[in-house]
Order: structure tokens, then sequence, then C-alpha cells
């Protein structure tokens, strides 16, 4: 993957998130904070491909000044146990955001190289990510340290395409 469609959090639900993100690193359990790409801001990320071309940003750009983008709401504290061990906070899924959802996906679709099939309509978990490519037992130790989390309201300051390569992030709302 490349390029992604990600939404950015106010900054109150972002210190909340760094928050857990700190609790992780406190139980051993490396967090997102030290991404190797370097400083990683918590978000939640709608679509992902090889490429999405310039054209394709800009009609995407028009769709969402229509789109109100719902707040959302981070309580779910889950994995996805695979060969990129992930801890994360899952968002509670209602007919707005998926609305928006799939209104990004109709912009995109057929106009990008190779979307990665995770983020459709239909097969997207909205989530931000805590932790990711750790060992097992570092999935089940920063459940441990985190749980119970209590719910973050996180109120979408912008959206932007992300260059999951250099890092680059271009804002389109």
């Amino acid at each position: 993957m490349a390029h992604t469609v990600a939404v950015f959090f106010d900054d109150e639900a972002e210190r909340a998130v760094r928050a857990l993100w700190r609790r992780l690193d406190q139980a051993g359990v490396p967090s997102l904070a030290k991404h190797p790409n370097g400083r990683w801001a918590p978000r939640v990320t709608f679509a992902a491909a090889k490429q999405i071309p310039r054209r394709t940003r800009d009609l995407l750009k028009d769709e969402l000044r229509t789109l109100a983008i719902p707040n959302l709401w981070l309580s779910n504290l889950g994995t996805f146990p695979s060969t990129e061990n992930v801890l994360m906070l899952g968002a509670v899924v209602d007919a707005e955001l998926l609305a928006v959802h799939s209104a990004v996906h109709d912009v995109l679709a057929g106009r990008v190289q190779s979307p990665q099939a995770y983020w459709l309509p239909g097969s997207w978990t909205p989530h931000c990510t805590l932790t990711q490519g750790v060992e097992h037992h570092q999935l089940v130790e920063g459940f441990a340290a985190l749980h119970p989390v209590d719910r973050i309201e996180a109120r979408v300051e912008h959206v932007a395409i992300v260059d999951t390569q250099t890092a680059e992030v271009e804002i389109i709302k």
C-alpha cells in the first residue's frame, strides 16, 4: 500500500489516544508513538490503494465539500491477529459513518491503482491502530494494559491522503 484516505482527530481525542500509546509503552508493548515513519498521528483509515492519482484526489476533495463527517466514537478495544498483529480501538459503526465511507469509495472506484480489499465497503472495520507488528503475547499484554478503555469521542479535524512510504500528508478537507 502506498496511499490511504484517513481522518485525523481533534486535539482532545489525539491526546486521549496518545495516552493509550504511553500506557502500552509503559507495559513494554511498542506503540505507534515511535512509528518508524516519524511522528505518527492517530487516525482512522477509510481507504487504501497503491496509488491515488491527482485527478482522483481533486474529485474526492470536491465530494468531501458536500459531506458532513460524523464524530467517531472509539470504544471497542480489539485485535486483528495475523502476520501483522494489530491492537486497535474500534469505532462504533452507524449509518452516517457508513454513508461517508461509501461516498469516499464511490469516488475512488475504478480510479485508483490496486485498491486494498480490507478497506472496501462490506470489509472495513473502522479503527484507530494502537500497535501493530507485535508478537502474539504482546497483543495479550497490550489488551491487559488498556482494558477497560474509556470511550473517546473523536471529532474529525481533517481528511487527508497519506503516503505510507514517505509519511507525506496532503489535507483534502
